[in-house]
């Protein structure tokens, strides 16, 4: 059954529209020079000219129905789609080329079947009649046959999927022979299925240990993808559906690898449908990043509390739950560790407003999920990647395990 909802009043009052939610997100960015596609994909000033690309998803949410969200918010150009289809990967699985034979469903937008996105514009496309089940995998295939006129392409590096291009137009086709792997998303920045009567969206903002470094390529073993698991075990958390809106490099502070958080918040938390809760574990890269000085790091904490209460006020205008995570430790990380432990202690002081200040809704507490007990400036051994900083699959299960699924009941 189709969940509808009256308009506000005013004129067409008594029509009613579908309530969508995201099953599946992943935060744009600008692809950099050395996460651009491959040649012959690219050459001077033109991007996957006749090329088809194939990407695959994990969805959390089950649907009917789903619809695509395409972005061309960093582009340097209109992005011309010629042609998009959405199918069942073959076997279910995640980072493959081939798809199950007869489950290729093509996309439109506004009826259309060729769209151009404006430079900076993102659309939603018509509803695809596609069955998916929650916690599968879904196929996106786009064709464009006349390429994104620059080099500057709206991408998620960080995908921990392949993806498949191919020269020429096959979006219906079943395989992909020959086709050139890579290990990214470009254009794709959502999925959306019909909400059931309980459908709400948990949104985790973060950075690299929210994306997956350290995960498993093709294994959906990041922690969020750990913790819908978690969740679907539960009947009372059942429906929830998990967006990731992490990024590698992300800061909560300063523009990085793909804005900050505080620019980013409208746009990949407060415009999606059905957000009822909203995880923040984001700050790291903060520290790491300023200087390794009293008074540098007397700022950076002054910030960031400034920045996490923003942050709670702005959700909880749009009635959304806001859950802070506290920041694990990178104690022997090359980069961010510093001889005189001033961004140790700054990660220390944050952490106690993060768990003392009371602005949060509740507490999810990361560090002490991770640290080493007999040596807490550092990460355990078996949930560390070797970098003292990011983490393995069995670290994000405990990120994922240190979660209270009681927090997403409805």
């Amino acid at each position: 059954m189709r969940r509808m909802e009256p308009l506000p009043g005013g004129a067409g009052a008594d029509r009613t529209v579908e309530r969508w939610v995201a099953s599946w997100t992943s935060m744009p960015q600008v692809a950099e020079p050395h996460n651009l596609p491959p040649a012959p994909f690219t050459r001077d000033a033109l991007v996957l000219a006749d090329s088809t690309l194939r990407q695959t998803v994990r969805v959390t949410l089950a649907g009917a129905r789903v619809r695509l969200r395409l972005s061309n918010a960093f582009g340097g150009s209109p992005l011309p789609v010629t042609s998009a289809t959405v199918a069942l990967p073959a076997d279910g699985r995640a980072g493959i080329s081939a798809i199950r034979p007869g489950s290729a469903r093509p996309v439109t937008f506004s009826g259309r079947g060729s769209v151009r996105i404006p430079v900076g514009a993102h659309l939603v496309s018509d509803p695809v009649e596609l069955a998916v089940a929650a916690r599968s995998n879904v196929s996106v295939t786009l064709y464009l046959a006349e390429g994104q006129a620059s080099h500057r392409i709206t991408a998620h590096p960080g995908s921990r999927t392949t993806s498949h291009l191919l020269r020429g137009n096959h979006v219906g086709a079943t395989a992909l022979p020959g086709a050139t792997p890579v290990e990214h998303w470009y254009f794709l920045s959502g999925l959306e299925v019909p909400a059931g009567p309980g459908g709400r969206v948990a949104v985790l903002l973060g950075d690299s240990l929210t994306d997956g470094r350290g995960s498993t390529t093709d294994g959906n073993d990041r922690w969020p993808d750990q913790l819908v698991d978690r969740l679907h075990g539960y009947a009372g958390t059942g429906d929830v559906a998990v967006a990731n809106q992490a990024a590698g490099g992300n800061r909560v502070l300063d523009d990085g690898l793909g804005p900050s958080v505080l620019a980013r918040l409208d746009r990949d938390v407060l415009a999606q449908s059905g957000v009822a809760w909203l995880v923040v574990f984001e700050g790291v890269n903060d520290i790491g990043t300023a200087d390794a000085t009293e008074a540098a790091q007397r700022a950076v904490t002054a910030d960031l509390i400034t920045a996490y209460d923003q942050i709670v006020t702005r959700a909880h205008a749009h009635g959304i739950r806001v859950y802070g995570g506290t920041l694990t430790p990178f104690g022997g990380n090359a980069e961010y560790d510093d001889r005189a432990g001033l961004r140790e202690a700054t990660r220390q002081a944050v952490n106690r407003w993060i768990r003392d200040g009371g602005r949060f809704d509740a507490v999810i507490d990361f560090d002490r999920a991770v640290r080493d007990p007999a040596n807490p400036r550092h990460l355990l051994p078996v949930a560390d990647t070797g970098d003292h900083l990011h983490l393995n699959p069995a670290g994000y299960r405990l990120l994922a395990d240190a979660v209270p699924a009681s927090l997403f009941e409805q």
